[in-house]
């Protein structure tokens, strides 16, 4: 049996880094998925198959003695193979195909977390504390365990993750986030929008630098601009906890008549954010030109639009949100002149499935 499992990529729309030493953060996630099948093998080793090479192991390697791009899956498999072992399988294969670009700011990782934890898990059910050897059937973990366990993943490539990233990939659509409360979801149970017909039908252009970063470089600045200013960085994280308690009362009194207005303030503040962002010293002067040129898009025949770094910064890429639905074709080709051929653009609505299983019988 083979099972699958995909889970979709993620934006920052306000509050990364801040998130990580307690303040809120804003985030979604989009219609990029990765998808990732696993299946037993009677083999002793984990294979895992991706885009960025091929690795097979022992099964008995620590996952802390292979490349940072794959523990997260052998620190998967072996929790399963050791599960398993005496009662079936002896290995582990694991394929890996995704539409996410990797490393530049859109959650490729954690969604890679997040789908292999449940394709890997998809592949035994346990019964009154049995495995079941004839009847291997999927097992949906529920999605409290499965954030838990893709957030132990993660953490083998990046320790100080502040577990926002593999919780939007898991339940999808729009979240708020913090390490104390956890998430809140944002949906038509509680914000109603009267110009959507989700409250998620927001549409964003992303656009990549095509700069390489380490998130890694990134958490490092971010500490050690911490520590050198503390009561800095700690008006900085209150401020981006109001940005997005000022987001989520526009949302409560959308309908209202004293024009409140959802995507201006979200767009407004995307712009604060970013400011914020550049403080602390995630940005770069090709980061910056990008976000101004989009700011100033109407001075160059585009569209003028809210801009900011999603993700570790330093690199990577940039998020316009865009207020005018009915022309995304427009807008994208505008962006792209305004920021010119060398950068690759593209236009993104938010995915509300989060992870999605399934499996094949063979």
């Amino acid at each position: 049996m083979k099972s699958i499992a995909s889970a979709p990529a993620k934006i920052i729309l306000l509050g990364e880094h801040f998130v990580v030493y307690g303040s809120k953060a804003m985030l979604a996630a989009i219609d990029k998925r990765v998808t990732v099948t696993s299946s037993f093998t009677d083999k002793e080793t984990i294979k895992i198959k991706s885009v960025l090479g091929t690795l097979e192991v022992p099964t008995y390697v620590s996952y802390q003695e292979v490349k940072s791009e794959f523990r997260p899956f052998v620190y998967l498999a072996k929790k399963m193979i050791n599960s398993v072992k005496e009662k079936h399988a002896k290995g582990l294969e694991i394929e890996i195909n995704s539409d996410i670009p990797v490393g530049v700011g859109l959650g490729s990782s954690s969604a890679c977390c997040v789908a292999a934890t449940a394709s890997i898990y998809g592949l035994i059910e346990e019964v009154s504390g049995t495995f079941h050897k004839a009847s291997l059937q999927l097992k949906k973990l529920s999605s409290e365990e499965l954030v838990e366990i893709s957030i132990e993943a993660e953490k083998t490539i990046f320790p100080d993750t502040s577990g926002a990233d593999c919780t939007v990939c898991t339940y999808g659509g729009m979240i708020v986030y913090d390490k104390i409360n956890g998430i809140e979801k944002i949906d038509n149970t509680k914000y109603k929008i009267k110009d959507f017909e989700t409250v998620t039908d927001l549409n964003f252009i992303i656009a990549n630098s095509m700069i390489p970063h380490s998130t890694k470089r990134s958490v490092e600045r971010v500490k050690k601009f911490k520590e050198n200013n503390e009561e800095d960085f700690s008006t900085l994280c209150r401020y981006v906890t109001n940005l997005i308690g000022d987001v989520l009362w526009e949302l409560k009194n959308e309908d209202s008549k004293d024009g409140s207005d959802f995507e201006g303030m979200l767009g407004l503040h995307m712009n604060d954010n970013h400011a914020f962002l550049q403080r602390i010293g995630v940005s770069n002067p090709i980061l910056n030109s990008m976000i101004s040129s989009l700011h100033r898009g109407r001075d160059n025949g585009g569209a003028a639009l809210p801009a900011k770094i999603t993700g570790a910064g330093d690199g990577g890429c940039v998020i316009a949100l865009v207020e005018d639905r009915d022309d995304m074709i427009g807008r994208l080709a505008q962006t792209r002149a305004v920021l010119g051929k060398d950068k690759e653009c593209f236009s993104a609505k938010i995915d509300t499935k989060g992870v999605v299983w399934s499996t094949i019988e063979e």
